[in-house]
């Protein structure tokens, strides 16, 4: 029974806390093979590589020096940084949708419009994403370890059970992401990474408001704010959120109305 119960939880830490990072990446690759430049998906893997090693050291630091408890604010900051780079590269796909310009010569424009700033920032956002649950998981399983036999054939096969599954997730998306049109492609991924930092702007408030940097006031919160895990449950966090949002969508509205005056906005521009 006590098996089992390892098994359960390893596999439930590592896919929940994989899940969110591992569909990041993945809408990235998918929307890297669609745009015709699959040689640039290297990046993010390394992006993300580097994040595991990060997180490896850093949980070993919040293990040695702060025995083995997390740091809220430096979460909040990683959060943070995280979103303001989903919220770029969300506008970008979004500006760069129309399927003629890509098309009309894919693999050149694809060349120009996927610079080296660009690809940076892809992999710094697989980066942080997968470094932003990286050092956690480290602590979650090695105190699970230390609480039960070590990392024996239970924990070790719930590991594998979780990878394999956010493998195949993985793999099913890129199926997927060769089925859609370009322009759903460009437009579902640049929303999927638009509604991903808002989620991460909620979390970071939560970490800061644990810490009782900034006021946490939930009168009159609707229930399904936080049933649905739209924010954190905040006014404060909310309000920030729709302000986000409201930009996002004038920009959107201003971006199309200028598409529509002046014809397809460029690929790319040096």
């Amino acid at each position: 029974m006590e098996n089992g119960s390892t098994f359960v939880q390893a596999f439930t830490i590592l896919f929940r806390e994989g899940l969110e990072a591992m569909l990041v990446i993945a809408a990235l690759a998918a929307f890297l093979r669609r745009a015709g430049a699959p040689d640039r998906i290297a990046p993010i893997y390394m992006g993300a590589l580097a994040a595991v090693v990060a997180s490896l050291g850093t949980a070993w630091v919040f293990q040695v020096f702060y025995d083995g408890n997390h740091s809220d604010l430096f979460e909040a900051v990683v959060m943070v940084a995280a979103a303001i780079l989903m919220f770029y590269m969300s506008g970008w796909m979004f500006v760069r949708q129309d399927p003629k310009a890509w098309q009309a010569d894919l693999n050149r424009l694809a060349e120009r419009a996927l610079g080296a700033g660009t690809v940076l920032s892809l992999a710094g956002i697989a980066f942080l994403a997968v470094f932003r649950e990286g050092a956690e998981t480290i602590l979650f399983l090695h105190a699970l370890a230390k609480g039960g036999s070590g990392f024996d054939t239970a924990l070790l096969s719930g590991l594998a059970v979780a990878t394999v599954a956010l493998a195949a997730m993985f793999v099913a998306m890129q199926w997927l992401a060769f089925r859609l049109p370009l322009r759903p492609m460009f437009v579902v991924t640049s929303a999927f990474l638009f509604l991903m930092g808002l989620r991460m702007i909620g979390q970071a408030f939560q970490e800061v408001q644990e810490q009782q940097l900034i006021s946490y006031t939930t009168e009159g919160m609707p229930a399904f704010v936080s049933e649905w895990d739209l924010s954190n449950g905040s006014w404060e966090a909310l309000g920030t959120q729709l302000a986000i949002l409201f930009i996002a969508i004038v920009a959107g509205l201003l971006t199309l109305r200028r598409r529509g005056t002046d014809g397809p906005l460029p690929v790319a521009s040096r």
